[in-house]
């Protein structure tokens, strides 16, 4: 398809309302976010993380405040130090426990090296100062508490070998005194994410029941941590996400068992808090098994089991309920054509509720134990954070829209397809640059394509806005949500148009859409893109011979492979893209999970004949920005670095745009900031016709 001309003299961006910040990136990057919630016993407090910009506004950070669960109060804050503070749960007599790097008077907290990690703390119920509980030489990593007896089970990093804290310093002290940073590995994968795996691990601690602050404000004694992993080892570790009873007796753990040569699958087992000794409770060589939580009673687990990917076919997703002392499982949402998953009990037991994308939407629903069907309990909007008032009087939630950031709400327990009103917290925005607009396409096999538009003010017929394709990473996922990172308000606030479609193999409409693009990404995933365009350009208010597509993860390679399909857009934006598929599986972090779809490329290389943009650098025409992070391990900078030097050798008109020290994500406010700002200069030349601009701080 041939591009459309440019015009002449392209209109002016409108400008963004009066007072938006996303009209300045600064305001922008400066904006609360609030994460993570959590619920007092009582029901009478809502905790949240709130990250903010720290003096320097060089980093974000975390600091906790109260919502009132009634909304009658305004919210406030409680904790305030320059490390931040995160995770927030409430133990049962109402304190608060989180985890900081904050500093302690007379307390370690270091790795025996003088580097600060993250400790527990807890900060009482009738307020007065937060004080250290736990600390660790690896770092506090996460906590549970058992709901009804208050005893706790903390994750910290160890060295293996080490005996207690003190040898686990004195072994990582003597490793930096010899300037020995090398790590033997022993089995796959080496890394994750952005980080190097090994020589510490995570291990599971047995904290019991935390000493109750000295009267007279005298410090206590250390909390002597038990370890319930001894034996863990990279790169597993001692297990994920524990959950532990009400009364404290077992704890629940994923954990991380061989799957083939270098495979890895999850198991759900069953640990004894008292001895360590533990038990798979779900072990099935055909699928991952994980979030699993107790039931109020502790005699029965809900989990979700994930049917390992093939060849074949794509994974497929139940809940799971498990009686603990007979090891009986049933399905509890066996026909449920969709992906559930963050289960946990109603109050009493009676009920799951659980989370699933469903049509563009992360809904909350319920289903009976007893069987039956599950019902959605919310109707737009993304839910996340689910919390049950333990007297089964409300739920609260975190929840978001790709026009709201995320909020605290409270929910009724069982009526359908609520719209709540969110609770005053202090993530509150003003008016939005735009409306959004929910809109479908028919695709060439007839499948229904549905899409959120973003649209900006002052868009008509008269002055249409430039469109943006943007297409969410994942695969296995939708665009549904607020994001931080990829905000099409930021483009709305400057006069672009912001298309986030959701095409095949994209979650929340059935395991047969995800089927239509599994092992072929570049058939039904792209012919979606372009129907879900085509079927936006038909609005009078959208400009067709002004756009650009964008992406990031799976996101990019779709960029990738678009530029190598068509120069209908006049810019595409590639971050962290796939582009040479066989160099990519090869240095992924999790390289067997991708082989089970595409197969062996040397003894199998059918599909990545067919799906690798690199074999198609030859038909791009499109200038291309790409941008790619050093610490990125799931998609490796040598794919960037292929597709840079390809588009260089070729003549196509590109820029690279390179952070050394950013994983798969954006994570600082300062390389964030000129990451939009390098995307609006690249786009304004190429789609608005201005003269490139430099961002002055690169």
């Amino acid at each position: 398809m041939a591009r459309v001309s440019q015009p002449d003299a392209a209109p002016a961006p409108p400008d963004a309302p009066a007072g938006s910040p996303f009209a300045s990136l600064a305001e922008f990057v400066a904006l609360p976010r609030v994460t993570g919630l959590a619920l007092s016993p009582d029901a009478r407090r809502l905790a949240v993380s709130v990250q903010t910009l720290d003096a320097d506004r060089k980093k974000w950070v975390s600091a906790l405040w109260e919502i009132d669960p009634a909304g009658e109060r305004a919210p406030r804050r409680l904790t305030r130090s320059a490390p931040g503070e995160s995770a927030p749960v409430f133990a049962p007599d109402g304190s608060l426990l989180f985890t900081s790097a904050r500093p302690d008077p007379g307390a370690g907290g270091g790795d025996g090296a003088g580097d600060p990690r993250p400790a527990l703390w807890s900060l009482p119920a009738d307020g007065g100062e937060a004080r250290l509980v736990v600390g660790h030489p690896g770092g506090i990593g996460g906590v549970t508490v058992a709901a009804d007896s208050g005893d706790v089970v903390v994750v910290a990093s160890a060295v293996p070998g080490a005996t207690d804290a003190e040898d686990d310093a004195a072994r990582r002290k003597a490793r930096k005194d010899a300037g020995v940073s090398a790590v033997l590995h022993e089995s796959y994968p080496v890394r994750h994410w952005d980080s190097d795996l090994g020589p510490d691990t995570s291990h599971l601690f047995w904290a019991g029941r935390l000493p109750a602050e000295d009267p007279s404000g005298a410090p206590g004694e250390p909390v002597a941590l038990r370890d319930l992993t001894p034996d863990a080892r990279p790169p597993s570790g001692g297990g994920d996400d524990p959950s532990l009873s009400p009364d404290g007796t077992l704890l629940l753990l994923a954990e991380s068992v061989p799957d083939g040569p270098a495979g890895r699958r999850n198991r759900v087992a069953l640990l004894e808090t008292a001895t360590g000794d533990s038990r798979p409770l779900v072990d099935d060589p055909l699928a991952d098994v994980y979030a699993a939580r107790f039931s109020p009673d502790g005699s029965a687990v809900v989990c979700v089991r994930e049917a390992l990917s093939s060849y074949a076919e794509p994974p497929d997703y139940t809940l799971l309920h498990v009686d603990v002392a007979t090891g009986e499982i049933r399905d509890l949402t066996r026909g449920f054509d969709r992906w559930p998953s963050a289960p946990q009990f109603s109050a009493d037991g009676s009920a799951v509720y659980f989370l699933a994308d469903d049509d563009g939407r992360h809904a909350l629903f319920r289903v009976p134990v007893a069987g039956g069907e599950p019902v959605r309990l919310t109707g737009d909007g993304a839910y996340s954070d689910l919390r049950v008032a333990r007297d089964g009087s409300a739920l609260y939630a975190l929840r978001s829209a790709y026009d709201e950031p995320p909020a605290p709400v409270r929910l009724d327990p069982e009526a359908p397809l609520q719209r709540p009103d969110p609770l005053p917290s202090p993530g509150a925005l003003g008016p939005l640059p735009g409306t959004l607009h929910e809109v479908t396409a028919t695709a060439a096999d007839g499948a229904r394509v549905q899409s959120w538009l973003v649209l900006p003010e002052g868009a008509s017929a008269d002055s249409p806005a430039p469109l943006l394709l943007w297409v969410h990473g994942g695969p296995l996922m939708s665009w549904n949500s607020w994001s931080w990172r990829w905000c099409p308000w930021v483009m709305a606030a400057r006069g672009y148009a912001v298309l986030l479609p959701n095409p095949a193999l994209s979650q929340g409409f059935g395991q047969d859409f995800v089927r239509r693009g599994w092992g072929s990404w570049g058939e039904a995933p792209y012919t979606d893109l372009m129907a879900a365009v085509d079927a936006a350009l038909e609005r009078p208010d959208l400009d067709a011979a002004r756009t650009a597509a964008m992406g990031g993860s799976f996101g990019g390679y779709m960029a990738n492979w678009i530029a190598t399909r068509t120069d209908r857009f006049a810019a595409i934006v590639t971050h962290a893209s796939l582009w040479h598929l066989d160099s990519f599986l090869g240095t992924t972090d999790a390289a067997y999970y991708w082989e089970k779809e595409w197969g062996d490329p040397l003894t199998d290389p059918r599909r990545y004949e067919q799906n690798s943009p690199h074999r198609f650098a030859d038909a791009i025409r499109t200038p291309m920005l790409v941008i790619h992070g050093d610490h990125d391990y799931r998609v490796p900078i040598g794919e960037a670095l292929q597709l840079w030097y390809g588009l260089q050798k070729r003549g196509v008109p590109s820029k690279f745009l390179y952070f050394p020290d950013e994983n798969h994500w954006v994570l600082t406010p300062g390389n964030s900031t000129v990451w939009y700002e390098t995307v609006l200069a690249f786009l304004a030349e190429h789609v608005l016709g201005d003269q490139w601009r430099r961002p002055e701080l690169l």
